[in-house]
């Protein structure tokens, strides 16, 4: 059996995402597709917005569909225990009160990574020829999922070594430190999340079964970050196969809010120019809450033509592309319409201005690069591929 149709939705949060979800899925599975919608939101809503009580685990709410609101704690309990053990005894042995120790144990953005995993499950358990998954309400936690090839330097130089190091170290640590250093299980934890990562980002990858779909209201604030939402999720390698607006005023308003109607369709013409070739659908300000069978039907019914709600609805391939290395990262930009000639680059803070024959475009970096210098560019095949190495060694080499 192949891989199942995944959809991750996502946006800032109050502009609908949930709703659009549950109505996907609802679709998916009256379409004949064996369908589960997931929630990894730690503010849960899904249960409300299908009427229906949702667990942990899947629950069957309609025929050839099932809800689940994924449990972070019970996620961590199933890949983070040993760390959790550990890091909570040392922080309880220097004083920390036990509440603030188990908080402290666990990374901000690593509850909602962890139930990420559960689509890994999905995918392996051949159960399922739709999963929809309700996002918490930032892109970002998408990002902790793109950085395989530092994984994979960790599971090749770093494990490796484990064993020989923390022997060598332990009766110095408990001599002169009066520390207790991590056991195996803390590392099998560790080594085992590091490859479940490395296995989700191959999932999240596969552009022919898996897309993201960016969730908005077309108000200027919403519209701004569902764009750097986008440049991420290029740039890290995911597609993006629609965006959704919703809640869009229709003619019927009247005056009361017809200046409101009237800036929102300038919203709706900058999503167009912004996202394109992407494809927008746009959802109406429903005169009643989007709860319930007939609402969500209604919903879906306003969003997808017929068949085409699981389907992709955009196959280019993803234009940006970066790779993380233990040394430094590379970018890569599809530029099928360039010409072989010049390349300067320049780094202004946050954003890298690249200039080709002429053609200039200004990207927004990522965090991840804020250490990193651009140090060089190659144009080949329609593709622009930008080397970037620490501060020091740029400087190094630019010596």
């Amino acid at each position: 059996m192949g891989a199942p149709r995944t959809i991750l939705y996502t946006g800032k949060g109050g502009v609908g995402k949930t709703s659009v979800a549950a109505a996907t899925a609802r679709r998916c599975a009256a379409a004949g597709l064996r369908t589960v919608v997931l929630s990894t939101d730690p503010a849960h809503s899904l249960s409300d917005v299908l009427g229906q009580s949702l667990g942990a685990e899947p629950t069957a709410i309609g025929e050839l569909l099932w809800g689940q609101e994924v449990s972070a704690q019970e996620e961590m309990e199933r890949n983070w225990a040993g760390v959790q053990d550990w890091l909570g005894d040392l922080l309880i042995a220097r004083g920390v009160d036990r509440i603030s120790a188990e908080e402290l144990t666990v990374p901000p953005g690593m509850d909602e990574l962890f139930s990420l995993l559960t689509i890994k499950r999905h995918h392996e358990s051949g159960e399922y020829d739709a999963v929809i998954v309700d996002c918490a309400p930032t892109g970002e936690t998408l990002r902790l999922l793109s950085f395989p090839d530092v994984a994979r330097w960790w599971l090749d130089k770093v494990f490796p070594q484990q064993g020989r190091i923390l022997d060598a170290a332990r009766p110095f640590a408990r001599a002169v430190l009066d520390v207790s250093l991590p056991g195996a299980e803390v590392f099998d934890d560790v080594q085992r999340l590091v490859r479940n990562l490395i296995a989700m980002n191959e999932i999240l990858r596969d552009n022919e079964h898996v897309s993201v779909r960016l969730v908005m209201t077309p108000d200027r604030m919403v519209v701004d970050e569902a764009r750097r939402t986008f440049t991420y999720l290029n740039l890290y390698g995911y597609l993006t196969d629609a965006v959704v607006v919703n809640r869009v005023f229709g003619a019927e308003v009247g005056d009361y809010f017809g200046a409101w109607r009237e800036r929102q369709q300038e919203q709706l013409v900058s999503v167009r120019d912004a996202f394109a070739p992407v494809p927008m659908l746009q959802a109406p300000y429903f005169d009643e809450e989007v709860v319930g069978e007939a609402m969500l039907d209604r919903l879906g019914d306003a969003l997808f033509e017929d068949g085409d709600e699981a389907h992709a609805l955009h196959h280019r391939s993803v234009s940006e592309r970066l790779e993380l290395r233990a040394d430094g990262a590379t970018l890569r930009l599809e530029l099928p319409f360039a010409e072989k000639g010049d390349i300067s680059l320049k780094r202004l803070g946050a954003e890298l201005i690249v200039r080709v024959d002429g053609h200039k475009r200004t990207m927004l970096l990522p965090p991840a690069l804020d250490d990193l210098e651009p140090t060089g560019a190659t144009l080949k095949d329609g593709a622009l591929t930008i080397s970037f190495e620490p501060v020091a060694t740029a400087a190094a080499a630019d010596g």
